[in-house]
């Protein structure tokens, strides 16, 4: 195979289109995109993944599914629980903190997943239809998870039992009922129901156009990225050396996990990526309602500032020819 993974994913547009945006930040332009289109993009890329998810899951064999969905509810659970453990080790983070840190890095982060595909589609290594199912399963539980390590010390310190289980509803009604899970299921749903017949009429629309809007997605990331850069200097290195070697240490897991299971090369890819990632959409909002002690900034810093550009121009190319040695290794 001729091919340069870091270069290809260095040079693609979409991940020229950050860089953009990370040097606008820096030479203090006003470059933004409109709340509305941004808004109207994140949607957009939602439901297209899962729409093309969903189609390829009617074409998958529950037999195919199962393994695949239960060890990623595994993992889902173990990665906060070894973040939690990790910061507590490398920063004087508060039990708090280090629980909505554990959420945001127990969950996912839907741009990653989808330069991840975009990445292994143009280098023409193929992945299973139901990895868009495993996005939507991890995105919960290490939520949950993360909140709970954090609840546990506040809920003593507030003393006020019922405020916090109206939190907590408040919480799994968010993370359920959230655009992402919305969205993602939705469109899984339709691309079951519709079939590549059904999708074959909008294809022009969510395939076709899907590159470009990826790219101006992660402009308007890059530029939010940009502006995180002062906090991860105040995060101290314990954060930041936490924020390097964390995605790693999870993706490996992930990696060889999903290859010992059976996991094509590409597959197993996808979950190491789902592994390495931090969420910066729907965890921010559920540990904003559960955690509002929590500092947003420390745990933003951490995962847009540092984890999410790490895994956009390195991670992604990493995680693939681990998955191939990994598979050689394992008979």
């Amino acid at each position: 195979m001729n091919w340069d993974p870091a270069v290809a994913n260095l040079t693609s547009v979409p991940v020229l289109a950050f860089v953009l945006g990370l040097v606008a930040v820096g030479l203090r332009s006003d470059l933004r995109l409109p709340d509305a289109i941004y808004q109207v993009l994140s949607m957009y890329l939602l439901l297209a993944i899962g729409l093309k998810g969903g189609v390829a899951l009617r074409e998958s064999q529950v037999s195919e599914v199962v393994a695949p969905v239960l060890l990623t509810v595994v993992l889902g659970v173990l990665i906060p629980l070894a973040c939690f453990a990790l910061l507590r080790l490398l920063t004087s983070l508060s039990r708090v903190d280090r629980g909505a840190m554990a959420a945001h890095y127990g969950s996912t982060s839907l741009v990653t997943f989808t330069a991840a595909l975009v990445f292994l589609d143009s280098e023409n290594i193929d992945y299973d239809g139901y990895v868009a199912t495993l996005l939507t399963v991890m995105e919960v539980p290490g939520i949950v998870v993360g909140l709970l390590l954090a609840g546990a010390g506040a809920a003593g310190a507030a003393g006020a039992s019922a405020a916090l289980a109206t939190r907590w509803s408040e919480t799994v009604r968010e993370v359920l009922l959230g655009r992402s899970i919305v969205l993602l299921v939705g469109g899984l749903l339709i691309g079951v129901v519709t079939g590549p017949v059904g999708y074959a009429k909008v294809e022009p629309l969510f395939g076709s156009l899907f590159i470009g809007a990826l790219a101006l997605f992660l402009l308007e990331m890059g530029v939010l990225t940009g502006r995180r850069l002062g906090d991860v200097r105040r995060a101290g290195w314990g954060l930041v050396a936490f924020a390097l070697i964390f995605p790693f240490v999870a993706a490996t897991a992930g990696i060889v996990a999903g290859v010992v299971i059976g996991m094509s090369v590409g597959t197993a890819t996808v979950l190491g990526v789902l592994c390495a990632s931090a969420s910066y959409i729907a965890a921010p909002a559920a540990v904003r309602l559960a955690l509002p002690e929590a500092n947003p900034g420390i745990t933003l810093a951490a995962s847009l500032g540092i984890t999410f550009p790490m895994n956009l121009v390195i991670g992604i190319p990493l995680y693939l020819a681990l998955a191939e040695f990994v598979e050689q290794m394992v008979p």
